[in-house]
């Protein structure tokens, strides 16, 4: 396996984080990276899939991109995302801009130490977890933290963001 240093793990480090690093062997040929995170430590760890959160990077009406961080099973409700963050409307980004913003890859976007910050909405069920984890910056890397750490070191706001079943 690779390092498991990345820009969010040395973040995590220099502002001394409680954190654990999970990784398992990505498939290449999966492009459902969510569904592979839970099925890889969600047994393997014994967590919930609501417990593991993705990290989607949107454009706003604005123009400018903006990172929406939302349980794997969940769907994103890009009304309640840009109303969040207070940029009218939202549509998901386009990969290219989305990792040229973040500087990781589609698959492996981490909601922290991304190359521009972007401004950032978790969604409220983060706080019901003691721990949760998100992407560490690379596809099958996982980190797991205090959600309250997250919400901090992102500068996110909190708000129900998920569409309804």
């Amino acid at each position: 396996m690779a390092s498991t240093s990345t820009p969010a793990t040395v973040l995590l480090k220099r502002e001394k984080v409680a954190h654990r690093v999970h990784e398992y062997a990505h498939d290449p040929r999966s492009s459902s990276f969510g569904a592979e995170a839970v099925e890889e430590l969600g047994t393997h760890l014994g967590v919930s899939p609501e417990q593991i959160f993705k990290t989607l990077v949107v454009s706003l009406s604005d123009g400018k991109l903006a990172v929406a961080v939302i349980p794997v099973p969940a769907t994103l409700s890009l009304k309640a995302a840009a109303g969040a963050l207070g940029g009218g409307k939202a549509v998901m980004a386009d990969h290219t801009a989305a990792e040229r913003a973040t500087g990781y890859v589609v698959g492996g976007i981490s909601p922290l130490g991304q190359r521009k910050r972007l401004r950032t909405v978790i969604d409220v069920s983060a706080e019901q977890w003691d721990r949760v984890l998100c992407s560490a910056g690379r596809r099958g890397l996982e980190i797991e933290l205090d959600p309250h750490d997250l919400i901090r070191l992102t500068g996110a706001v909190l708000a129900p963001i998920t569409a309804g079943p």
